[in-house]
Parts: C-alpha cells; structure tokens; sequence
C-alpha cells in the first residue's frame, strides 16, 4: 500500500496513515473487502512503530472504515459513501468557517479568502 509518511508535517504519523487511508477508501481506491497489511508488516514497510500503525488502525476501525477480524486481519468495512462524503464535507465546513471567522476579525474580504481557498485547493 503506498502511503507517504513525512517528517516535516504538522500531523502525527498515525494521523497521516489515517488520513491516507481514509482517502483511498473515499475516493474507491480500497474497495469493501480490501484487506488492509498487518500492522506489523505496515510497520516494517513505512519504518516506524507498531504501536504507531496500532493507533492508526485503531482510529480507522472507531470511525467506521475498517474492520479487524481477530485471526484474520483488517478490512475495509462496508460503508455509505455517500455517508462519508457527507461527513467530511461537514468536517471541512468547520474548518472553512474557523477561516472565515479569522477573515472577518482581520478585515480580510470574501474575494481575498476566496483567492486563497483557490490558490491552495489547486495547488497539489
């Protein structure tokens, strides 16, 4: 599984793995039924701590995206995708109000913040 871990990011690495995974699984690339590497061979594969992929799992299964099979392993889990998408866009819809909020206290105008939100989601 190609995950990229970097050294220099503000997120933990468990939250990059998470949120790595999370997209490959919205964006269909892990289908339901996927099975997903061993922690410990995750481990070995990105050179960190199991207890790293442990907690990486373990957030992924909590918010409803795999499901671990004692014996067996770990798997993508059936979900809604639309369900999904709906929560993070809700997820983003925080964060983009936390923007405005700090654009309006700073006299920042719409168009300047629109500017922006466009010059980063076209950035990748």
């Amino acid at each position: 599984m190609d995950i990229l871990i970097s050294n220099s990011s503000d997120k933990p690495i468990y939250e990059q793995i998470t949120s790595q995974i999370k997209n490959k699984i919205i964006r269909g690339e892990l289908p339901q039924g996927t099975a997903l590497p061993s922690m410990r061979l995750l481990a070995k594969d990105l050179r960190i701590s199991v207890i790293t992929t442990k907690r990486a799992y373990s957030d992924l299964e909590r918010d409803g995206f795999i499901e671990t099979v004692p014996g067996k392993g770990s798997f993508v889990a059936g979900r809604n995708l639309d369900l999904v998408r709906e929560q993070q866009l809700r997820q983003a819809e925080e964060f983009l109000q936390q923007a405005v909020d700090t654009a309006k206290s700073s006299g920042i105008t719409c168009e300047e913040l629109v500017d922006v939100l466009n010059m980063l989601y076209n950035e990748e």
